[in-house]
């Protein structure tokens, strides 16, 4: 997750990108300020400075608990005139599912400034560094999930998919799924070395769906089941379900833990999910079934879960009962190179007029035309330069936005933060859709 100063001041990134890709609007950094690498040597006081920045609450015995899963050569800080780390920020190397493909995505994450240097555009110098570092690599994309909203819009990031939590009664009813009763399940406490690969061989099922990043390296994979008392709040220590065929193959499985509670009127203990996965409907029925009917229990709350997951079409009674919120940010880095990557769901051929105050070299008119349809009726599509007068005019915010396919131009076009044709709009709309909501299910 990233987050926490607001600075405006101009500051810089590294490197030098070779020719043929975006390149960052130059910007200075405070006299007395440089951006360095953060070796191995330094992760303490990396994460010293983002304890700082979020108010984290920790203690070394706990520290000891948490691996540091940010590769430690995308780990980048800012120095201070003392010599110290002042500001810090990493990023992941994903395959970020998009539409019909896949594409290489620079995650940003873990970033903060500490509160005695804020207002000194470290920030922006950040994120300026991020964005040279990741077009350097070769990703066209980055993706964030914003702890502050209001701060990462500036910088071109586009709110890209919604979540939704719901809180649910014990017992709250599900609609019937053939299937589901010849499940079966078993319930065991988690077990990061013994049930790593099931549950992320299971996790790995949802990458049909666009944003759903998976956890390849071994230290995001042991990251799922660290399970500190400091963080359970009076909870049990993680369990594991998992629903099976008859003859023994996985199907489904949620990560949650239950809190004792008991009220005059008797047992009352909430059930918090933390994680759930299922190949198919019947899966997805058996491990809520089990979830919802839980003895000693009052409530349940489920985790992030897309706006199309099936649980909201399961529930008989979804209403009142679920909280909306922003799940993954997504900024467009080299834009041709982004918008080939994924597949486009119907014909177009409009020229965009595209803002971009960060990266010059994606600002101007562009042509955006798909090609011939494939068996599964999706198109690729190419985006060129060109003189011809725009249909649609936008920042590369939006279009980050509607990037995985789950806002409309349309929409956007109303709130007043795209201009066009309403034919064209309605156009790019059909092209850009997609029929499954995006959703990253893990914070990053």
């Amino acid at each position: 997750m990233v987050a926490t100063d607001t600075s405006t001041a101009a500051a810089p990134g590294t490197g030098t990108p070779s020719q043929d890709v975006p390149t960052v609007r130059p910007h200075a950094l405070p006299e007395g300020y440089r951006t360095v690498p953060v070796p191995a040597e330094r992760v303490e006081e990396y994460l010293a400075v983002d304890a700082l920045a979020f108010a984290m609450a920790t203690t070394p015995e706990l520290q000891a608990q948490l691996p540091f899963t940010v590769p430690v050569d995308r780990a980048m800080g800012v120095e201070g005139p003392d010599g110290g780390l002042a500001a810090v920020h990493g990023s992941y190397a994903f395959r970020m599912p998009v539409p019909g493909g896949d594409v290489a995505c620079a995650g940003l994450t873990w970033v903060g400034v500490r509160p005695d240097h804020r207002r000194r555009g470290l920030l922006r110098s950040m994120i300026a560094t991020h964005v040279e570092r990741s077009l350097e690599r070769g990703e066209p994309v980055s993706a964030l999930w914003a702890a502050e909203p209001a701060i990462y819009g500036r910088f071109g990031y586009g709110s890209a998919a919604d979540s939704v939590t719901w809180d649910l009664t014990r017992g709250a009813r599900l609609r019937d799924v053939p299937g589901s009763a010849d499940l079966r399940v078993h319930l065991r406490r988690a077990d990061g070395a013994h049930d790593g690969e099931l549950v992320e061989r299971l996790h790995r099922a949802g990458a049909h769906r666009p944003g759903w990043m998976t956890r390849d390296s071994d230290v995001l994979r042991q990251r799922v089941f660290v399970d500190p008392v400091e963080w359970r709040h009076g909870a049990e220590a993680l369990l594991l379900l998992t629903v099976a065929t008859a003859d023994g193959e996985p199907r489904g499985y949620a990560l949650f833990a239950r809190t004792e509670k008991w009220e005059p009127t008797g047992p009352a203990a909430s059930v918090r999910v933390k994680e759930v996965g299922a190949l198919d409907a019947a899966a997805a029925h058996r491990v809520w079934s089990f979830l919802l009917d839980l003895d000693l229990t009052a409530t349940v709350r489920t985790p992030s879960l897309a706006l199309d997951d099936p649980l909201a079409a399961l529930l008989v009674d979804p209403r009142g009962r679920g909280t909306l919120s922003d799940n993954l940010w997504v900024r467009l880095l080299d834009l041709p190179t982004a918008l080939a990557a994924r597949r486009w769901s119907a014909p177009v051929d409009v020229v965009l007029e595209v803002t971009d105050a960060l990266l010059p070299a994606n600002a101007g008119r562009w042509r955006l035309a798909t090609g011939e349809g494939a068996a599964d009726g999706t198109r690729p599509a190419v985006l060129e330069r060109t003189d011809a007068e725009a249909a649609v005019r936008l920042d590369v915010r939006e279009l980050g936005a509607a990037y995985l396919g789950g806002r409309s131009f349309t929409a956007l076009a109303a709130a007043g933060l795209v201009r066009g044709d309403a034919a064209a709009l309605r156009a790019l709309d059909l092209a850009a859709g997609w029929p499954v909501a995006p959703l990253c299910s893990w914070v990053f």
